[in-house]
């Protein structure tokens, strides 16, 4: 069977829109949205959007029948307690709570890198099923995952200074959302 590389093309996409709105989210939080931190976003991105399919391949279809019962469920409550975070730290006084979490550190992206990978397990079974060839198939979503991810980060860096004060609230907000958009689309509640 298989599938062609058009085919993975399309599903590296698509597995890499999550991450790209919160590296947008991401790009809003810093002063300053430089070529580095971009690719720091775009590796812990990259680098879950391709390990979870992977581990999903190895795992089998067992595990991803629970993991897709509540995937939607673990991305909307990490996206919504990190989004609720921001937006309380945007609304202190001072900026003091807000630089002791370094934005693009492990801590604040560990979270966000499992958030918008996890349903990435699924495809890693229906991949196995497949018989695709998962290592060029892993990589093609790391990599997509990794430049769309920095693209978004230096679009969210862009924005960030033109709404300045706001930016952080404006970001966490937005997580918020993809967490919300992210539950009620497993749900079948909505459908885009």
């Amino acid at each position: 069977m298989g599938m062609s590389l058009l085919e993975l093309a399309i599903i590296a996409v698509g597995l890499s829109m999550d991450a790209f709105a919160v590296a947008v989210c991401r790009g809003l939080t810093v002063k300053k949205a430089t070529l580095k931190g971009g690719l720091v976003v775009g590796l812990y991105f990259g680098v879950f959007q391709a390990a979870m399919p992977l581990l999903g391949y190895l795992l089998g279809s067992q595990f991803a029948k629970y993991i897709q019962s509540v995937d939607h469920w673990i991305a909307f409550v990490l996206l919504g307690i990190i989004g609720g975070k921001m937006v309380w730290e945007s609304r202190k006084a001072d900026d003091e709570a807000a630089e002791q979490t370094n934005p693009l550190g492990p801590r604040a992206m560990l979270p966000l890198a499992v958030a918008t990978s996890i349903d990435a397990l699924a495809v890693g079974v229906s991949f196995a099923f497949l018989e695709v060839n998962i290592l060029p198939a892993v990589g093609l979503i790391g990599v997509t995952t990794l430049v769309l991810s920095l693209i978004g980060f230096k679009a969210g860096g862009f924005a960030g200074k033109k709404l300045q004060a706001r930016a952080e609230m404006i970001g966490g907000g937005l997580l918020i959302l993809m967490g919300l958009k992210i539950l009620l689309q497993h749900l079948g509640v909505i459908n885009f």
